[in-house]
């Protein structure tokens, strides 16, 4: 099995008011290239934390994490910068697109400064705009979008620099319940046809039934 991400037994904590405040418990989790793993549990529990782990924006106490069979955790800030913006794609339940940018250079700008050439950056921005549905919308501004037609554009956004990884946090949490089976079905079939892992943070117990596997993260333990 081709793993994308390995997390073994990572803990996190903090210190608050004199006390220490354990969020996550040894947590170990494997994703397979081309696999989509739900990650479900209460507010409090810990997703977030661990979602920020697994994408390098944050350190664990303790453990190791894996991407591509690369311990990374102890490696230095430019090296998971870099691994970061060319490994791991991000998707949040609010689009947070850049309001004064069209929807295609929406996608152009994570490419560029990764250091893909402009025509290579266009090239790839439109193929995931028609990918997602949105080649109309390529020259359109968020503000003339619609809340689903925003959020396929954050997700291609999240796709846009070729990752192996995509975390996703509530994706589909900030839309109607039309709207969301819509843009969930179309993140499904984009993860199947690009081969990539993908780890979705959801409260939404029907659609995590959908995905490969579910995982529930409670006291900070899966």
């Amino acid at each position: 099995m081709n793993k994308v991400i390995e997390i073994r037994n990572v803990t996190r904590s903090f210190e608050q008011g004199g006390h220490k405040l354990n969020i996550l418990n040894g947590v170990s989790l494997d994703i397979a290239r081309g696999e989509v793993v739900a990650l479900l549990g209460p507010s409090g529990s810990g997703k977030t934390t661990l979602l920020q782990i697994a994408g390098l924006l944050e350190n664990p106490t303790s453990g190791d994490v894996i991407i591509n069979g690369q311990r990374v955790e102890s490696e230095a800030d430019e090296y998971r910068t870099t691994l970061r913006r060319t490994q791991i794609g991000f998707v949040y339940q609010f689009h947070h697109l850049l309001s004064d940018f069209t929807a295609l250079e929406n996608l152009l700008l994570p490419q560029l400064v990764a250091g893909v050439s402009a025509n290579d950056a266009t090239l790839r921005a439109k193929e995931l705009l028609e990918k997602v549905g949105l080649s109309h919308r390529a020259d359109h501004f968020p503000s003339q979008m619609s809340g689903g037609e925003q959020q396929r554009v954050a997700i291609a956004r999240g796709l846009v620099n070729k990752p192996a990884l995509l975390l996703a946090d509530e994706p589909t949490g900030n839309l109607d319940p039309k709207t969301a089976e819509s843009v969930f079905q179309m993140l499904m079939e984009t993860i199947s046809a690009l081969q990539i892992g993908a780890l979705i943070v959801t409260h939404n117990h029907e659609l995590a039934r959908r995905m490969n596997r579910v995982l529930e993260l409670k006291e900070g333990r899966v």
